[in-house]
C-alpha cells in the first residue's frame, strides 16, 4: 500500500505538463546522469517509467525517445519484444560535454590577468540561422553582446574556442578577434551591463537557492526526481552566468553560494537516486 509520505513531493517540473522541448531536456538529463556513467544504455521501459516520474506523460514520453533517436543521438537494439537504447558516438560526445560543463561550472575561483576577448562579428539578416548559431555558440562560450555585432568575454584563454567556431561558421574571413586591456575611462561595469543580464542571472540564483535549500528526500524515487529537477534547474546558468572574475563582481554574487548548494544536493541524493534507477532497469529488464 503506497502512502502519502511514500509519493514524492510534487514540483513545479513534476505537477506542470512538460512540453516536448522541457521533455527532451528530461531525457537528456536522465541519459547523462544514469545511463551515460554505465554502458550508455536503457530499456524503452526504463527511459517511460523515469520520465514518468518527471511528470511525462506515457505518450509524450515514447515521442520524445523517438524524436531524439531521430536526432542521431541514440539507437534502439531489439531484445526479443524488448528494445534498448544505446547512445551513439554523438550523443556519448554531448552528455559528456554537458557533464563536464555542469559539474564544472562555478566549481573553482579563477585569477584574471585584466584582458578582454573581442569579437567583431556581423552576421547580416539574410543569414538567420547562421546568426542564431553564432549566438548559441558564443553564449556557450560565456562571451556577452553589448551592441550589435560585438561580442566580449574578460578571459584571453577562450580566443581559440572562438576563432574555431568563426571557422566552424565559415565567418572567419568575416570576423575579427583581438585580446587587450580597456581603455581609460572605460565603465566596466557599464560594459558588463550592456553584456549581460546579471541581475536576471542574481534573480535566477535567488529562486535556485530558495527551491532546493530546504528540500528534502525520504526515499529512493524522490531522490531520483529530486536530483533531475535539480540538474534542470541549475544546467541554466553556464548558458546565462558568463562566470566573470570576482573582481568585476559586486561582493555579495550569489554564484558561488548557490553553486556549493548544487553539489551539496546533488552528492547527498546520488546513491538513493542512483538505486532508483537500478530498480527501474531491473523492473523493465524482467517484463515480457
Amino acid at each position: 500500500m503506497t502512502t502519502k509520505a511514500d509519493t514524492p513531493r510534487a514540483t513545479p517540473a513534476a505537477a506542470e505538463r512538460p512540453t516536448a522541448a522541457s521533455a527532451r531536456a528530461l531525457l537528456l538529463t536522465v541519459l547523462g546522469e544514469f545511463a551515460h556513467p554505465r554502458d550508455g544504455s536503457a530499456w524503452t521501459g526504463t527511459l517511460v517509467s523515469a520520465l514518468g516520474a518527471l511528470g511525462v506523460e506515457e505518450k509524450s514520453a515514447r515521442q520524445t525517445i523517438a524524436r531524439t533517436a531521430s536526432q542521431g543521438l541514440i539507437e534502439s537494439e531489439r531484445h526479443g519484444r524488448r528494445v534498448r537504447w544505446q547512445t551513439t558516438p554523438e550523443g556519448r560526445a554531448l552528455l559528456a560535454e554537458g557533464t563536464e560543463r555542469i559539474y564544472s561550472f562555478l566549481r573553482s575561483p579563477h585569477t584574471w590577468d585584466g584582458e578582454w576577448l573581442v569579437v567583431a562579428a556581423a552576421v547580416p539578416e539574410s543569414q538567420r540561422a547562421v546568426r542564431h548559431k553564432l549566438r548559441t555558440r558564443l553564449t556557450w562560450l560565456g562571451l556577452g553582446c553589448p551592441t550589435p555585432g560585438m561580442w566580449i568575454i574578460p578571459d584571453a584563454h577562450k580566443e581559440a574556442e572562438v576563432q574555431a567556431t568563426l571557422a566552424d561558421l565559415d565567418l572567419a574571413d568575416r570576423a575579427f578577434a583581438w585580446v587587450g586591456r580597456r581603455a581609460a575611462g572605460t565603465d566596466p561595469a557599464s560594459l558588463i551591463d550592456a553584456a549581460w543580464d546579471l541581475a536576471d542571472v542574481r534573480a535566477g540564483y535567488r529562486d535556485f537557492t530558495t527551491e532546493f535549500a530546504q528540500r528534502s528526500v525520504d526515499i529512493d524515487a524522490q531522490a531520483f526526481v529530486a536530483q533531475v529537477e535539480l540538474i534542470q534547474a541549475w544546467r541554466r546558468f553556464p548558458f546565462v552566468d558568463p562566470d566573470l572574475p570576482a573582481e568585476l563582481l559586486p561582493p555579495d554574487w550569489p554564484g558561488p553560494q548557490a553553486a556549493t548548494l548544487f553539489h551539496t544536493l546533488r552528492d547527498r541524493w546520488h546513491r538513493r537516486a542512483q538505486r532508483e534507477w537500478e530498480r527501474l532497469e531491473q523492473a523493465a529488464g524482467e517484463r515480457t
